[in-house]
């Protein structure tokens, strides 16, 4: 009888069971090691840590009684993430104002977005826009969540003019965009990865890694990750939390990662509710022994974006007190936000 450290609910139980059935199953070339059908009838020690699917898609609590006042700048405010970001700052008080860049097509166009006008302004007058309104809000902070290959020209531009800026937004050279915010001396969070429970979660898994490296050597690992069908690289966070793996001795190659991006497979074998195929995150990593009598499971599952809005918004305010204060340090990442202990 396998046994957890968790209570596991029955739906989970039967995807579980699932997600072994894929991974011996599977054909596809993205394949680790299998699971094979003899271990999985023994009876041996299994310790799971699992999540049910949560729903994090945005409810809309009454703002907050404490209006923080602080002006912030949704850039790309049109997209999945710029809504899911607006809701979550204006429930939390903060000022949103009304402009925000798009892309060419959008420029010189109005969106309403949760009630309320927003004017998108194109890539040709990006930095009188950006002047205009830190003269018009001198507290003023932008939040990122564009593209990819505009990470390191709005990054420039943010420094430029001198706004502190949350960068959302993966992609883009990475070791430039710290070295652009270093050079300018301007403020700023950036992380690929906003919510905080998840940064928590890597946190950890670095830490373990540290102090018990070679922990898991001989282990064999599979990795199943499923994102919404748009999405056709693989995950960020999947290739952290293998990085802290490798670290504890487990051999396991990023391409050998199984990416589920058929709604059909999402919906029966993996789990996810149909209303939440078009945006979710759901990753499960299992660890083998050599000998097939111990296994270690890991599973984190996200639907919709409000846990990565609502980790935005915190590193808003956290980003404004230490403009507040002054601090000598300019750069941080999620890490610094959860250190401060201060998350609604």
């Amino acid at each position: 009888m396998a046994t957890s450290f968790l209570k596991t609910t029955p739906n989970v139980f039967h995807r579980h069971q699932n997600h072994l059935a894929f991974f011996a199953n599977s054909t596809s070339t993205r394949t680790s090691v299998p699971v094979s059908r003899k271990s999985r009838s023994r009876s041996f020690p299994v310790v799971s840590v699992s999540a049910t699917p949560v729903q994090t898609s945005i409810v809309k609590s009454p703002p907050s009684s404490k209006n923080t006042g602080i002006p912030i700048m949704v850039n790309a405010c049109t997209g999945k993430m710029g809504k899911a970001v607006i809701n979550a700052a204006e429930a939390a008080g903060l000022h949103v104002v009304p402009v925000s860049f798009g892309c060419e097509e959008e420029s010189g166009q109005t969106f309403e977005i949760g009630g309320r006008d927003f004017l998108v302004h194109g890539p040709s007058d990006r930095e009188s826009v950006l002047a205009s309104a830190l003269e018009k809000y001198p507290n003023l902070i932008v939040v990122d969540y564009t593209v990819p290959n505009a990470v390191n020209g709005n990054a420039e531009l943010y420094c430029k003019v001198g706004v502190p800026f949350v960068m959302g937004t993966t992609g883009g050279d990475r070791d430039l965009l710290h070295k652009t915010v270093e050079d300018s001396k301007n403020y700023a969070v950036i992380s690929p990865q906003m919510g905080k429970q998840v940064v928590a979660f890597l946190a950890a898994m670095e830490l373990m890694a540290e102090q018990f490296p070679g922990a898991f050597s001989g282990y064999s690992l599979q990795v199943l990750e499923s994102h919404q069908a748009s999405k056709v690289d693989a995950s960020g966070t999947a290739k952290a939390v293998i990085s802290c793996f490798n670290k504890l001795g487990v051999s396991f190659d990023m391409d050998q990662i199984k990416l589920i991006r058929d709604p059909k497979q999402q919906l029966e074998m993996v789990g996810v509710p149909e209303e939440h195929l078009s945006g979710h995150a759901f990753h499960m990593y299992h660890l083998s022994s050599p000998d097939d009598t111990v296994s270690f499971e890991f599973q984190h599952n996200v639907c919709g974006r409000s846990i990565y809005a609502e980790g935005t918004v915190d590193a808003v305010l956290f980003l404004a007190k230490k403009i507040e204060e002054k601090d000598d340090k300019r750069l941080y990442n999620m890490i610094d936000v959860l250190r401060e202990g201060n998350m609604r």
